[in-house]
């Protein structure tokens, strides 16, 4: 597999399977002299960490990062900058009867054709865990964008069928911080709670949307015509391995509107509206960057479910081990950490390709 870097300027490439030793990332292109604060990197991890959440798995990594290369006394020397985290929680023997059973839903029948060799082990390289080291990747964005006061806040908006009442930007951000679900609505968040509750009972799993708020970009940032904007933050957020859809602005909503509705107006104090979610043309216009991105249920559940073999067998699977009933409340800081790093990447694009 040669397609596990991201990134032009910036450029990461993520490395290691859910069940191996370690997992990592190789970040290329940082500045150099920068102080790196790595207690902030942790604490993005943290949020994400399996164990971390009482709705999460069960599974208990600490997800210590430890750095190999490319800081001294604190600081990005500039040389390629290596970040690992250990795996000591896995228990392999939960996937032993899947080498030759092909899980539902997961990449087992795809890799396996593919490459004729698969790791079942927690799903190898295919597994979320692999998310881990864009978050690592993503919160060392995230420093660099706070030099100039650009922020990242994204939330659970959806799950199930149940949605928050309050529409963007009325959100509240520091409430989705209060409830283990990451939901910007403290009402919905104890419905959305005693839905997990029950899922885990049935061995079920749903899914749902995150929605991201990227504020304070300058404008003119985006390559037309094939790399736009939002063309590559599609491409960062559907490279995540549950997710089935990404819009951006009014999105898919955008087909019910008249054009006299719809058309972001202005006067000489800026913007009248943002149904474009803060993209025209493909450059961002310097209004916050609004999308969402849809998650499929996990699809690790304990209900028997049909499958074949790897010799066409048909049979009937009831995967175990210790898995989300939903994705989305440990995804958040992973989609804000694919949002930092583009944004990083076309503002250090743009900085290297001033006009005269």
């Amino acid at each position: 597999m040669k397609n596990n870097s991201f990134g032009k300027i910036i450029n990461i490439t993520t490395f290691g399977e859910s069940h191996g030793p370690a997992i990592g990332v190789c970040i290329d292109g940082l500045k150099p002299n920068f102080p790196l604060d790595l207690e902030k990197v942790q604490l993005e991890l943290d949020k994400r960490r399996p164990g971390g959440n009482k709705f999460g798995t069960k599974r208990n990594e600490k997800d210590q990062l430890k750095v190999l290369s490319g800081m001294y006394k604190g600081k990005i020397t500039g040389t390629p900058l290596t970040i690992i985290i250990e795996n000591t929680n896995q228990i392999s023997k939960d996937y032993s009867e899947l080498e030759k059973t092909f899980r539902p839903s997961h990449a087992d029948y795809t890799y396996y054709n593919k490459y004729h060799i698969r790791d079942p082990r927690g799903g190898g390289r295919s597994s979320g865990r692999e998310t881990a080291t864009r978050v690592i990747a993503g919160a060392i964005a995230k420093q660099y964008l706070d030099i100039d006061n650009i922020k990242i806040e994204a939330a659970t908006i959806q799950i199930g069928n149940i949605k928050t009442d309050k529409n963007q930007p009325t959100y509240n951000w520091e409430e989705r911080n209060n409830n283990d679900v990451h939901f910007p609505d403290s009402k919905k968040s104890v419905e959305i709670e005693q839905l997990f509750d029950t899922l885990r009972e049935k061995g079920d799993s749903i899914g749902g949307i995150i929605e991201c708020h990227i504020s304070n970009l300058p404008v003119g940032l985006g390559e037309p015509i094939f790399d736009k904007f939002e063309s590559r933050l599609a491409s960062a957020m559907l490279s995540l391995g549950a997710t089935r859809g990404f819009e951006i602005g009014e999105g898919f909503n955008s087909a019910t509107y008249k054009g006299s509705q719809f058309n972001d107006s202005m006067n000489k104090d800026g913007f009248i509206s943002n149904n474009n979610g803060g993209v025209l043309g493909g450059i961002t216009s310097s209004q916050d960057i609004v999308f969402r991105v849809a998650f499929k249920p996990t699809p690790s559940i304990s209900i028997p479910q049909s499958t074949i073999d790897i010799d066409n067998n048909e049979k009937t699977l009831v995967i175990k081990g210790r898995h989300d009933p939903c994705i989305c409340p440990r995804a958040t800081v992973v989609v804000e950490a694919m949002a930092a790093l583009v944004a990083l990447d076309f503002k250090m694009e743009k900085e290297s390709r001033r006009p005269f």
